[in-house]
């Protein structure tokens, strides 16, 4: 039995976001990667896909506001973008 599309999605973010993590944490020891914007790139894509992480995230927005409203900016942002790429403009 094959895999469905929505798996096939989960899977996806799941190893791209671990994938951001790995190379984030990388970063925060190297001088030419940003290891902090690849760390929140990972969380924000596992957060899609593991309700543990998007456990987290909420936590951390709770506990940092400062994230929060980062993170609300980034997301406004990303939709603005998305929908001028879809309108295809």
């Amino acid at each position: 039995m094959g895999l469905q599309s929505r798996d096939w999605r989960r899977w996806a973010l799941l190893v791209v976001g671990w994938a951001f993590v790995v190379v984030g944490v990388a970063g925060l020891f190297l001088p030419f990667l940003q290891g902090v914007l690849f760390l929140f790139v990972g969380l924000a894509l596992l957060s899609l896909a593991s309700p543990r992480v998007r456990l987290l995230r909420m936590r951390l927005g709770a506990r940092f506001p400062a994230f929060r409203a980062a993170e609300a900016r980034a997301r406004a942002w990303m939709h603005k973008k998305w929908r001028r790429f879809r309108q295809g403009s």
